[in-house]
């Protein structure tokens, strides 16, 4: 079979020579052909950024990037089982991976134990990001929240 032979069969209408489908090659745009005046693609982006920014505006948030200003937060101050978890493993794979321990050592060499010891502690230099309902968001540090 050459390369101009019709690879589905010779009445499905594909030409190899011109790549096309049928032959009415007068319904074909050519590549330097606009398709929409340029005044309506810019209308068309400016509605589209405008209505990005409206669907993403955050209401009532004072403080820089969304998050909610220390005396507006609303979440509570117990650190969850969650935040915990995904607290310790981080910074055990920190301390596994060479990161400076924050606390004595003591001749304690598992990076967990080694995390858990600095959150008892306080020590460990995570933020923990709350996301609200509303888009907005809450930082806590780890020093903020009470540990159980």
């Amino acid at each position: 079979m050459s390369d101009d032979e019709d690879p589905i069969g010779s009445n499905s209408g594909y030409d190899n020579r011109s790549g096309t489908f049928g032959e009415d090659e007068d319904n074909m745009l050519a590549a330097d052909e606009e398709v929409r005046p340029e005044d309506d693609l810019d209308a068309m982006a400016e509605n589209a950024q405008e209505e990005f920014n409206h669907a993403f505006e955050v209401n009532g948030s004072e403080a820089p990037g969304g998050g909610a200003a220390k005396e507006d937060r609303i979440t509570t101050r117990y650190l969850t089982k969650y935040e915990r978890a995904r607290v310790l493993g981080t910074r055990a794979l920190q301390i596994s991976m060479n990161a400076p321990v924050m606390v004595d050592l003591d001749g304690e060499t598992d990076p967990l134990k080694i995390a858990m010891k600095e959150l008892r502690e306080r020590k460990i230099p995570i933020i923990i990001r709350r996301f609200l309902p509303d888009g907005s968001h809450e930082d806590w540090s780890i020093d903020e929240l009470i540990v159980d």
